[in-house]
């Protein structure tokens, strides 16, 4: 798995990964905390990453048939009925090589690393921890989505200049908005941090 930039963002992935399930196993009552994702608890979001390591392509295309070709709608249901498996389930799914090596359709690389770091920031980031993704995939996140200036997540990046606490990464010009580089990720994915802010939408 390469790309951003030709380098080998597979091991990212997995690490992303590996680090949540390591914070999930040593605090078990994270389960049912909320997260950035509005309305998921942390059972809810990790139902709905997983999906890859659970779903084989045709139980996937049954789910997506039954949601009438919405995946807005088949991330909910699958999200509300799969967060009630066994913790043991979903953290061996967070740890499972298939889910490691998975990339969205047409996404690539690129897109299997965003979909890593972002969800486990809309983790870490409500429970006031470390982001569990490796600071260069984090720096990579953050060149990617302002390389297509917000179009990914339909944040409005005009005029607002992003500054990085953490690393010393910027993109930018005008109003100032800093904060720690996974905040930074989380802001561009469209979520709203816990202190109340959030980027402007298309």
């Amino acid at each position: 798995m390469t790309d951003v930039d030709g380098r080998d963002v597979a091991a990212w992935v997995g690490r992303t990964y590996e680090g949540l399930a390591g914070v999930l196993d040593a605090e078990p009552a994270t389960w049912d905390a909320p997260t950035l994702c509005a309305g998921w608890q942390v059972r809810h979001l990790v139902a709905h990453v997983t999906m890859p390591a659970r779903l084989s392509p045709e139980q996937f295309g049954a789910e997506m048939a039954a949601a009438r070709g919405d995946f807005g709608v088949l991330s909910d249901t699958v999200a509300a009925r799969d967060a009630a498996l066994p913790a043991a389930d979903l953290l061996g799914a967070l740890r499972s090589p298939v889910l490691h090596a998975w990339q969205p359709p047409g996404g690539g690389a690129t897109g299997a690393l965003s979909h890593a770091v972002v969800h486990s920031l809309d983790v870490t980031v409500a429970l006031g921890r470390p982001p569990v993704a490796p600071a260069d995939a984090v720096t990579a996140v953050l060149d990617a989505v302002t390389a297509a200036e917000g179009a990914w997540f339909g944040v409005d990046l005009a005029g607002v200049r992003l500054e990085s606490s953490d690393t010393g990464w910027a993109w930018g010009s005008g109003d100032a908005v800093r904060a720690d580089g996974g905040s930074l990720v989380a802001l561009l994915a469209g979520r709203t941090l816990p202190d109340g802010r959030a980027l402007p939408r298309r």
